[in-house]
């Protein structure tokens, strides 16, 4: 897992009674269901905290398989730490995320991890990307979850995840790494394979869909030109220079 500067912005402020709101991206769903609201309510259950004003400015896509939502929980669990001086550990904040979800622990961190387990076993990676680019695109499609998992298509492999990231080239990381998750998605959703496709020509290094997707990245040596061509109101494309 490999932090990107893609950010949404959180505010904590304590209040009379607990309030969410949010701008930016509308965010579907019961408030009560929300992450930060669950990271708020997971430390109220152990320390005596105030209620709290939270605001969220979202401006990474939802069910994008970059980690946004639970990112925005990591930040709740640091900012009430923070902010009310609770005196809470990096482990002990680790183990609070691991509660809200599988790869919330990593944003406690937010450096270069190998993730084992659900998501929440994670040990740093001298793995490095600095001075590379990122070049991420999302049309909007949603991918179960669920069916994804149950579709899965495994790929044996002899080395570790590890191992392979420690002593590859980036130039030839894509034959020894590939996403089980993409034979099936790309199979149901053929536009996401033509995109992987179109960032390769574009000279990316690497190219794969993040997690159980949709959003599709490339790693550059040189910045990537903007503008994928997609006309839809639901299209999302971001540019990072990497820095870890």
């Amino acid at each position: 897992m490999y932090p990107i500067a893609w950010f949404d912005i959180v505010e904590i402020i304590p209040s009379e009674k607990l309030s969410f709101t949010f701008s930016g991206l509308t965010i579907p769903g019961e408030i009560s269901n929300n992450l930060c609201v669950k990271a708020y309510k997971l430390l109220k259950e152990d320390f005596s905290i105030p209620n709290c004003s939270i605001h969220l400015h979202k401006m990474i896509p939802m069910g994008a398989g970059i980690g946004g939502g639970s990112a925005n929980a990591a930040v709740i669990l640091k900012g009430l730490n923070e902010v009310f001086k609770l005196g809470i550990t990096t482990l002990q904040l680790k183990e609070y995320a691991s509660q809200l979800g599988s790869d919330c622990a990593f944003f406690i961190d937010s450096v270069p991890q190998i993730a084992t387990g659900r998501g929440e076993q994670l040990v740093q990676s001298t793995f490095s990307l600095k001075g590379y680019w990122i070049k991420l695109v999302n049309i909007g499609i949603h991918i179960s979850t669920k069916d994804a998992f149950q579709n899965v298509s495994f790929v044996e492999n002899k080395k570790t995840i590890k191992t392979i990231l420690e002593n590859t080239p980036i130039e030839t990381l894509g034959s020894e790494i590939q996403n089980s998750f993409e034979p099936y998605v790309f199979k149901i959703h053929p536009k996401l394979k033509e995109i992987k496709e179109q960032l390769i020509k574009e000279g990316a290094v690497y190219a794969a869909m993040s997690g159980s997707g949709s959003t599709i990245y490339g790693i550059f040596k040189q910045e990537p030109t903007p503008d994928f061509n997609i006309k839809k109101s639901t299209f999302f494309e971001k540019i990072l220079r990497l820095e870890f």
